[in-house]
C-alpha cells in the first residue's frame, strides 16, 4: 500500500507541475459536484465499495484534459475519504490507486488506438472503441492494483470474498458503459450548442442511479448482517444442550466478520476465569491481575491505533493483533465474561463490526447463564433423584432387612424349643429377603446408564420397538412417525420423554388390549410434542387416578412430576372402549435448548 501511494501521489503531484492554466467553468463546477455525490455514495462491495463515477470522469477527460482529470479524481476521493474519517494509510491509497489505474488506462488506450485502429472508420464506432477500450483497461487495472494488495494484507482474501467484490464492480461497469456508449451516440447527433444545462440533465439519472442503488447495496448489506445475527442467535440458543458449542460459535462468527484472533473469557460458578480460544491463541497464561481488568470492562471497548495500545491483555495477543475490541458480558448488570476480537490492521473495525460484537457479547451473555441456569437445574433434579432413591431404600429395603433380621435372630434363639415357630419366622425371613432382593435389583437397574444416556432418544426408541417386535408373542402393529428437523435435546429431556414412552408402551401391552399404536414425534416450531395413541379398551382417568394414589408405582402420577421437573404438559385422553392417547409437549424455553426457525 505505502508503494502504491507513493507512486500514485508522485503522478498526481507531477500532472500538478505540468497543468496548464485552467479557466474554471460553470461546467468543470457541476461536474465536480456530481463526481462528489457519486463518490460520496458508494455501493458497499466486500473489501471495499465501487461506484458509478467512470462516465464523469470520462467527460472531464474528454473536454477539460488527462492533467485536470486526475487531479479532481485524486483530490475528490481524498476529501471524501477525509469527510468519512477513514485510516490515514486508506485515506492516502485509495485516490492514488485511483489515480494510477486511470493514467495507465490512459497510456495503453493511446498505445493500442495507435497500433490498431489506424483507419478512421466512423467517428462513432471509432469513438465508442476507444471509450470501451478506456473503461475496460481502467477497471483491470484498478481491480488488479486492489486485488495484489488485498491478497498481500495478513487478512484472509478468499475466493468467495473476490467474487462478492468483482460481482459489484461488474455491475458498476455494466451501467457506466452503457451510460459512456450513449455519451458517444448523443454526442455524435447535431443538437445544437452543448450547454451546462444538457451536462446537468444528461448525468442527474447518473447521479440519482448513484444514490439509489447505493442506498439499495447498504440496505441489502445491513439486511444480510442483522440475518447473519438472527442466524446466530438461532443457532447459538439450540446448542444448549450440547457439548461442541466452542465450534459452532467459530463457524458462525466467521459468516458475520473476518477476525484473526476471537477468545472468549468466562467466569465459572466457582468463580475462575475459564478462557475458550475460538481462534488464535495466547501467548501465555493470563495472571490474575489480567483477569481483573477484564471484568472491571463495563462496556464495550475498541483499541484500533498505535498510541492506543491494545488494552488489558496487550502483553499476551499476538503482534499480528493490531486492533483489538473487548465486549463484556453482562447478566442483570454482572459481568460473567468478555469476549474478546482482534484483526491485524489498526482502525479496521467499522461501526457494523462493533455493533455486531456488541450483539453477539449480549446473546453470548444470555447463552452462557442459560447453560449454567439449565445445570444447576438438571444437577437439582439428578440430587432430587438420588434423594428418591435413597429413601425409598432407607423406608423400604432397609426397615425389611432389619425386619429379617429379627426374626432370624428370633427363630435362632427358638430353634430348640420352639422349632415349628422357629420354622415359620425363617420362612417369613426368607420371602422378606427375596422381596427385599428384587428391591435392590430394581434399584441398581434405576441407577444404571439411562438408555438415552449411551444412543440418544430416537435411537432408544428404534432399539426398544425392534426389541418388542423380536418377542414372538408380541403382536402389536406400531406405526413410528418423526417430523421436522431433529435438534439437540438435553439428557434430562430425553430421559423424560423415553420414560413416558416406556411406561405407555408397557400399559399398553398389560391392560389396553390393542390391536395397533401410532407413536408421532413431532419438532414445532416452539415444543417438542410426543404423542402415543392406541385402539385399546380404554380405561377411566378418575378411576386410574385413584388406583395410582393407593399403588405408587411409575404410573400417571409419576410421568406427571417427571414433565413438571422439564416444565413439560402430560395429558392422557381416554375413555373406556375408546383407546387411549398420550401427548407430551416439551416447550422449547428451556432444559431442550432448542428454538427451531422453520
Amino acid at each position: 500500500m505505502g508503494f502504491v501511494t507513493v507512486i500514485g501521489w508522485g503522478l498526481v503531484l507531477l500532472q500538478i507541475l505540468a497543468l496548464s492554466p485552467l479557466e474554471v467553468s460553470f461546467t468543470l463546477l457541476l461536474l465536480i459536484v456530481f463526481l462528489g455525490i457519486c463518490e460520496y455514495y458508494p455501493m458497499p462491495v466486500p473489501k471495499g465499495h465501487t461506484t458509478l463515477t467512470f462516465p464523469i470522469i470520462y467527460m472531464i477527460y474528454v473536454v477539460f484534459g488527462l492533467e485536470t482529470v486526475i487531479i479532481i479524481y485524486a483530490f475528490i476521493v481524498l476529501a471524501i475519504n477525509l469527510t468519512h474519517r477513514r485510516p490515514l494509510r486508506i485515506m492516502l491509497f485509495n485516490p492514488s490507486q485511483l489515480a494510477i489505474s486511470f493514467y495507465l488506462a490512459h497510456v495503453l488506450h493511446q498505445i493500442m488506438m495507435e497500433t490498431f485502429l489506424t483507419v478512421t472508420i466512423s467517428p462513432l464506432l471509432n469513438g465508442l472503441i476507444g471509450f470501451s477500450l478506456m473503461i475496460i483497461l481502467f477497471y483491470i487495472l484498478n481491480n488488479v492494483i486492489v486485488d495484489i494488495v488485498l491478497w498481500l494484507r495478513p487478512e484472509p482474501y478468499t475466493l468467495k470474498i473476490w467474487w462478492g467484490k468483482t460481482h459489484g464492480e461488474l455491475i458498476s461497469f455494466v451501467i457506466s458503459y452503457i451510460y459512456g456508449c450513449l455519451i458517444h451516440i448523443l454526442g455524435s447527433q447535431n443538437r445544437g450548442e452543448v450547454d451546462i444545462f444538457s451536462f446537468f440533465f444528461f448525468f442527474s439519472p447518473l447521479v440519482g442511479l448513484s444514490l439509489l442503488s447505493s442506498i439499495i447495496a447498504r440496505l441489502k448489506t445491513e439486511k444480510n448482517r442483522i440475518r447473519a445475527l438472527f442466524q446466530f442467535s438461532t443457532e447459538l440458543n439450540k446448542s444448549i444442550p450440547s457439548r461442541g458449542w466452542e465450534k459452532l460459535i467459530k463457524n458462525l462468527l466467521q459468516e458475520l466478520m473476518p477476525f484473526e484472533d476471537c477468545i472468549l473469557f468466562v467466569k465459572n460458578e466457582k468463580g475462575i476465569w475459564d478462557q475458550t480460544i475460538i481462534k488464535g491463541e495466547i501467548l501465555s497464561d493470563l495472571p490474575l491481575d489480567a483477569l481483573l481488568e477484564l471484568e472491571k470492562i463495563s462496556h464495550l471497548q475498541g483499541y484500533d491505533h498505535k498510541k492506543s495500545g491494545k488494552g488489558p491483555l496487550a502483553p499476551f495477543l499476538r503482534a499480528s493483533s493490531r486492533s483489538v475490541v473487548y465486549a463484556p458480558l453482562l447478566f442483570e448488570g454482572q459481568s460473567i465474561g468478555c469476549f474478546v476480537v482482534s484483526k491485524g490492521r489498526t482502525k479496521s473495525f467499522t461501526i457494523e463490526d462493533t455493533r455486531s460484537i456488541a450483539t453477539i457479547a449480549n446473546q453470548l451473555a444470555v447463552f452462557l447463564k442459560t447453560r449454567q441456569l439449565v445445570s444447576e437445574q438438571e444437577r437439582r433434579i439428578i440430587l432430587e433423584e438420588r434423594n428418591r432413591i435413597a429413601h425409598d431404600i432407607h423406608d423400604g429395603i432397609a426397615q425389611t432387612l432389619a425386619g429379617a433380621v429379627m426374626k432370624l435372630d428370633i427363630s435362632y434363639k427358638k430353634l430348640e424349643t420352639h422349632p415349628s415357630d422357629a420354622k415359620l419366622l425363617i420362612a417369613d425371613s426368607i420371602k422378606k429377603l427375596r422381596e427385599s432382593l428384587k428391591d435392590v435389583r430394581d434399584s441398581i437397574y434405576a441407577l444404571r446408564p439411562y438408555p438415552t444416556e449411551e444412543l440418544g432418544f430416537h435411537l432408544a426408541v428404534e432399539k426398544k420397538l425392534t426389541e418388542l417386535k423380536k418377542d414372538p408373542t408380541f403382536t402389536l402393529d406400531v406405526q413410528l412417525q418423526v417430523r421436522g428437523n431433529r435438534g439437540s435435546i438435553s439428557p434430562m429431556t430425553e430421559k423424560v420423554m423415553f420414560s413416558v414412552f416406556q411406561e405407555s408402551i408397557q400399559n399398553c401391552l398389560k391392560h389396553a388390549n390393542a390391536t395397533h399404536l401410532h407413536i408421532l414425534i413431532s419438532y414445532q416450531s416452539d415444543h417438542i410434542v410426543l404423542k402415543m395413541r392406541d385402539n385399546g379398551r380404554g380405561f377411566s382417568l378418575y378411576h386410574a387416578m385413584i388406583k395410582a394414589m393407593n399403588q405408587p408405582h411409575y404410573g400417571i402420577l409419576q410421568m406427571n412430576e417427571a414433565a413438571e421437573k422439564i416444565g413439560a404438559a402430560l395429558q392422557i385422553d381416554s375413555k373406556p372402549n375408546e383407546g387411549t392417547e398420550i401427548t407430551l409437549t416439551v416447550p422449547k424455553l428451556g432444559l431442550e435448548g432448542e428454538i427451531d426457525n422453520d
